[in-house]
């Protein structure tokens, strides 16, 4: 089992789930979603996470769906698993669970009822003792979807307090200074150096963030060898590289973004290159639109003529 650990890297691809036309959970394009994604050249993946619409599925779909996703990847890769929920009982049966069939950790946001930095530091103190000192876990940062917004003080508390949070996903927007501090608070020995990786709207800032010291990225994206390229065009020292790939991609990258609609535009995107069979979106969802849709064949076509001019095409 690639168990998670400090010295993560790279980029672990936040996956979709697949859909048939009806709603009901597609596990043979799961199987297609997963080649997909290792094809791709993607470090790890990351599964029940907010895109992948994990709250619509129940307990039983979201067992049977990551027991899947694990069994196609057969250990090529680690694949860490959305284990926030409601009530930390939910969440200390959905842990044990996956981590028994071959997780290689879990990924907790704060829950939306913690409002005050006591409250979240309290709320991750019982996190630490609902999962173990066995389990490595992230912790997630991401506002805009949570609610919650945890300062840069209240990030290096969990870190110091949670000898098993081995990486921070980073999702604050804007976040680039809070990326810097905590970096900062490592490399100046104040903290145990843990994993960041940034998890902004399918790698928005990447080039950014890594120059800031991420050390990947932890998104989705219709197009993870972009992610994938970019993270290796900056490892080998190639910044101007890492910001040319990026630039080819970003007028897809920001329509993908686009508030109520972008998991559509993702799943649409992601059926036309074969990912999956259906781009159903679990109700209730976002539809798009013909003029969605014109806008999304035109910025394809520009892609791949700005991919050609550049030599990027694979």
């Amino acid at each position: 089992m690639n168990t998670l650990n400090e010295s993560a890297k790279g980029v672990y691809l936040i996956t979709v789930t697949p859909f048939k036309d009806d709603g009901a959970l597609d596990l043979d394009s799961t199987d297609r979603m997963v080649d997909f994604s290792l094809e791709s050249g993607v470090t790890g993946l990351t599964i029940l996470g907010i895109m992948g619409e994990a709250p619509k599925l129940t307990a039983e779909e979201s067992k049977l769906f990551v027991k899947r996703v694990l069994a196609r990847v057969a250990g090529r890769v680690p694949v860490v698993v959305g284990a926030s929920a409601a009530g930390f009982a939910s969440m200390g049966e959905l842990t044990k669970s996956v981590m028994d069939m071959g997780a290689a950790g879990v990924m907790v946001a704060p829950a939306a009822t913690v409002r005050t930095d006591d409250q979240i530091l309290a709320y991750f103190d019982m996190v630490n003792h609902t999962l173990g000192s066995d389990v490595p876990w992230v912790l997630q940062d991401h506002p805009v979807a949570t609610g919650v917004q945890m300062s840069t003080r209240v990030v290096l508390s969990i870190l110091k307090n949670s000898p098993r949070c081995v990486m921070f996903k980073h999702e604050d927007s804007p976040g680039l200074a809070k990326l810097s501090a905590i970096r900062a608070a490592s490399d100046k020995g104040e903290l145990r150096r843990v994993s960041i990786l940034t998890g902004n709207g399918g790698g928005l800032f990447l080039p950014e963030e890594l120059v800031r010291g991420a050390d990947g990225a932890m998104t989705g994206f219709a197009y993870p060898e972009m992610m994938v390229d970019v993270c290796a065009a900056y490892a080998r020292g190639d910044v101007d590289a890492a910001f040319d790939i990026f630039d080819a991609y970003l007028p897809l990258a920001r329509y993908e973004q686009q508030q109520n609609i972008g998991l559509a535009v993702r799943k649409h995107i992601l059926a036309a290159r074969g990912a999956i069979a259906s781009a159903t979106v679990r109700k209730p969802g976002p539809s798009l639109s013909a003029m969605d849709l014109a806008d999304l064949n035109r910025l394809i076509a520009r892609q791949e003529k700005r991919l050609a001019q550049l030599k990027l095409s694979r």
